[in-house]
């Protein structure tokens, strides 16, 4: 009972803020609150780093002890409390971890490829949409549908000849408009690559 009055008594002093009543009931649990954590954290340094985190926020909230009738529960309830947060917290760092991280530096060249090559394909898909539509149409059948220079003339009922002009004008427009808006060559753009019917790269 002496005990229970004495921590009373001390819990009343910290609230009116003496620091050597704290420094007392810090001592009376400190040894035990430490063993407690450990049993969950089983690490001394993230141990100490709760403990002392526990007792920061007591002394800051001294104020509220008055309220309290039984320090001992109040206490382990406000370190367990820390505790879980700290697990939570550092549940949280590994997900996000594992999310960004790529499972080999090929994968992370992969999905930047993959972002530069979806970036600069919509920018051709931005000019090819700005060409008469004759000429557009011509340049998505080679490019989407990769149909020959015959097979778009055939398909469209016109010359040869005007499919490869037609064609060229617009590869042409559309090499311009990447250079002015996407700052990397045009190579870049496999879409770019056109061959004709001698397998021969046509620009």
């Amino acid at each position: 009972m002496a005990e229970k009055l004495d921590e009373i008594e001390l819990i009343k002093r910290i609230a009116d803020s003496d620091r050597e009543a704290f420094t007392i009931l810090y001592s009376r649990y400190i040894n035990g609150l430490y063993r407690y954590l450990y049993l969950f954290t089983k690490n001394k340094v993230l141990s100490e780093e709760i403990l002392q985190d526990v007792f920061i926020k007591i002394w800051t909230r001294r104020e509220t002890l008055q309220n309290i009738t039984s320090f001992k529960p109040y206490l382990y309830k406000s370190a367990k409390n820390l505790v879980m947060d700290e697990i939570r917290r550092k549940q949280v760092q590994t997900n996000v971890h594992l999310a960004l991280k790529p499972t080999s530096e090929e994968s992370c060249e992969v999905s930047d490829g993959r972002i530069i090559y979806n970036q600069y394909y919509q920018i051709a898909q931005d000019a090819i949409n700005l060409l008469p539509d004759k000429r557009k149409r011509i340049v998505q059948l080679r490019t989407n549908e990769e149909l020959s220079l015959d097979e778009i003339a055939i398909k469209l009922s016109i010359s040869k000849n005007v499919v490869k002009k037609q064609l060229y004008a617009g590869m042409h427009f559309v090499r311009e408009y990447l250079k002015k808006y996407g700052e990397l060559a045009s190579f870049l753009i496999p879409l770019l690559f056109l061959l004709d019917e001698n397998n021969t790269l046509f620009f």
